[in-house]
């Protein structure tokens, strides 16, 4: 059986502890993955740093050479290492595609940050003083990325920290971590020096490690708020930059004046989609006055339609969850909700695939009647179920995400500009979307919500990773002419 091992210092490195990686198709363990600690992460740490010297002094010219090289090797291998994903995650080829095209728009716009990196000059800001800045790299910074995008949010930080001059260690999920391995490949083909990009695989000793490293000056991290908290305290806590990004309960509303066809069309591909494992996913659909009974009954016929099976298998829409546990739980949620009142419109407990029998199938569910107050609404199920609440106006629709501890991603469908200009104005969430139901920005945009979607202040990609994963230096120059006298007060200096 397969070991998939850490990659230190452009090499593989074996390990004696591991845990089983398993197909969500079959249900059955397809390989084994090797799991890290402190020596594994002090060994990353010692190769980052020292390739940190040089890569560090490196030119722009070659630092984006080689992201234009990554690039491309990105586009080459864009179909095996979406099978790669889809193998190990469950999401179809086709979603992991997409993932993949959505991390790649990181790696171009760190193409460009020859103009992004571009300090300010101030001249003769006193008598023959001139003052200007410019950026410099942290040195080894981190990543921890969730499992459910295991190229594409790994890709929005690595990119822009290399490209930025550092150095950089991921702590890959180790429920799917091949996807980390083939990157590091591709980096390796792009020219990019051995040190620069090392994976670490492992549970709690790994990221624990990572958070308390004396080497690594900064970490980003993907995943569950609780988790979130926790990085960003025990980072915080030994002097590191913190990226904390969390969870998600995000709304999408739908107005009387929507085109219901149209507005359960693109819900059900944003509940639905990647089997709702997703941070962006729809997993709330806010219905005001009359639209809700014509909207439930659209969307209850589109997720009937929605093609569930393996995620190789041509036109399938929706795979499987990525363990048996997330299955169990999504099922019993649906219990719960049905239990506590809500209505189950559509049942997608229990699902059998022919062939698959012990994959971690479940189909979409929907729940009508559900209430703020009900479990359905509260948890961040990270599953194909989406939940139906009934408002009476807008203003009772904004009050209902605003009162949610999440504040991730929103959306409002609607023919009205006022109505949407009124909502995104006074929504407390940090991704609006006006009949676009997963709004997450393009990457010379920053991904971030408010709330407890992110602990911290610091988004993700875009100028926000620019500023994150580097410090500003400011120079006060001044050069007298040989022998020129120039008087020194012994007051604090100010300019004349």
């Amino acid at each position: 059986m397969n070991t998939i091992p850490h990659w230190i210092n452009g090499a593989p490195v074996s390990g004696t502890d591991t845990q089983a990686v398993f197909n969500p198709a079959t249900g059955q363990e397809q390989a084994r993955v090797v799991l890290g600690g402190d020596a594994d992460v002090d060994t990353a740490v010692r190769a980052a740093s020292a390739a940190f010297e040089t890569w560090s002094e490196s030119s722009l010219t070659q630092r984006t050479q080689v992201m234009f090289a990554f690039r491309q090797l990105l586009v080459e291998h864009e179909e095996e290492l979406g099978r790669i994903i889809s193998a190990e995650h469950g999401k179809t080829v086709d979603d992991a595609r997409g993932e993949i095209v959505r991390g790649r728009e990181v790696v171009e716009f760190a193409c460009g940050l020859g103009d992004v990196l571009k300090g300010s000059f101030s001249d003769q800001v006193s008598r023959g003083v001139d003052v200007h800045d410019f950026r410099q790299p942290l040195g080894v910074v981190a990543g921890i990325t969730p499992f459910n995008f295991p190229a594409m949010v790994p890709l929005w930080m690595h990119p822009v920290a290399i490209a930025t001059g550092n150095t950089f260690i991921l702590k890959p999920s180790e429920r799917d971590p091949s996807a980390a391995n083939f990157v590091a490949g591709l980096y390796r083909r792009a020219g990019l020096p051995d040190g620069v990009f090392n994976v670490v695989h492992g549970g709690k000793p790994a990221v624990d490690a990572i958070l308390t490293h004396p080497g690594i000056e900064a970490v980003s991290f993907v995943g569950s708020t609780p988790i979130a908290k926790y990085v960003h305290e025990q980072a915080a806590s030994h002097g590191k930059r913190v990226q904390a990004l969390g969870g998600a309960k995000n709304h999408a509303v739908v107005l009387p004046d929507a085109d219901l066809e149209f507005a359960a069309t693109h819900i059900t591909a944003g509940a639905y989609g990647s089997a709702g494992e997703r941070c962006m996913a729809v997993s709330v659909a806010v219905a005001v006055s009359e639209a809700a009974d014509g909207l439930v009954e659209v969307l209850q016929r589109k997720a009937r339609e929605v093609k569930v099976g393996p995620g190789d298998v041509p036109g399938t829409e929706m795979g499987p969850l990525v363990t048996k546990a997330a299955q169990e739980r999504v099922e019993n949620a649906v219990g719960t909700a049905a239990a506590q009142g809500a209505t189950v419109v559509v049942d997608g407990r229990g699902l059998k695939i022919d062939g698959h029998e012990d994959g971690f199938f479940t189909g979409p569910s929907l729940l009508d009647h559900v209430t703020t107050g009900m479990d359905a609404y509260q948890d961040e199920l990270f599953g194909p179920v989406l939940a139906i609440v009934r408002v009476d106006t807008l203003d009772e629709a904004i009050d209902v995400i605003n009162a949610n501890p999440y504040g991730n991603g929103t959306a409002l469908f609607t023919a009205s500009g006022e109505a949407a200009r009124r909502f995104q104005r006074r929504v407390k969430v940090g991704m609006i979307g006006i009949n676009v139901p997963v709004p997450v920005p393009m990457a010379y945009y920053s991904f971030g919500g408010w709330k407890d979607s992110l602990i911290g202040d610091h988004p993700i990609h875009g100028p926000e990773g620019i500023r994150f994963y580097t410090r500003p230096k400011v120079v006060t120059t001044r050069w007298p002419q040989p022998r020129q006298q120039v008087a020194a007060g012994f007051n604090f200096p100010t300019s004349n």
